[in-house]
């Protein structure tokens, strides 16, 4: 009787132990998850102000849109230690305003042919395409997180050592859900 006894103890220490790897796998995951927004983030900051330097002498008097996308980055910036909640309306911010940067690109021919400008647009585009599956691996990896931090019985172990769930990358605005369009003619 002794030996079952035990036995049990021994067992549900055990399943403990595994309860407690997974939940810091998830953690880790979304740490991981949350560094690969990051870069992408930064990568796209990183190549706003060389391509507003090729648009401002195309763009003189379009200041309100250059400064719209100037003050969208500077905020972002400011963001970069928020919540994935204040990083996300920064981002969006930002999105926006690159979204009616190149919309008003469109009205520039001599602009839309430049080269320099238009190889920007595309790393822009690779950047955008990369911080999606950035966002869609970080919110996966929260996913988890977060079913194992209130599912029965990883709850318990969670709560004892204090995981806590994480919070989701999500954009406020559907608009700025959408990549910016960029156009090559």
């Amino acid at each position: 009787m002794e030996w079952i006894v035990l036995a049990l103890v021994v067992a549900a220490l055990a399943y403990g132990v595994k309860i407690y790897n997974d939940l810091v796998r998830n953690r880790q995951m979304v740490e991981e998850g949350w560094s690969g927004i990051d870069v992408q983030l930064k990568r796209r900051a990183d190549l706003i102000p060389n391509m507003m330097e090729t648009v401002k002498g195309y763009m003189s008097h379009e200041r309100e849109t250059l400064e719209a996308v100037t003050n969208a980055r500077a905020a972002v910036q400011s963001a970069q230690n928020g919540s994935p909640e204040e990083r996300a309306r920064a981002e969006g911010l930002l999105s926006a305003a690159l979204g009616r940067l190149f919309a008003v690109a469109e009205a520039y021919p001599d602009l839309k042919a430049n080269t320099t400008f238009l190889e920007f647009q595309t790393a822009l585009q690779t950047v955008e395409d990369e911080i999606q599956m950035s966002r869609r691996y970080y919110n996966g990896a929260v996913r988890n997180l977060n079913v194992a931090v209130e599912s029965f019985p990883s709850n318990i172990v969670a709560g004892i050592f204090k995981f806590l769930k994480a919070e989701y990358f999500e954009l406020d605005n559907e608009a700025d859900r959408a990549v910016p369009n960029v156009k090559f003619t």
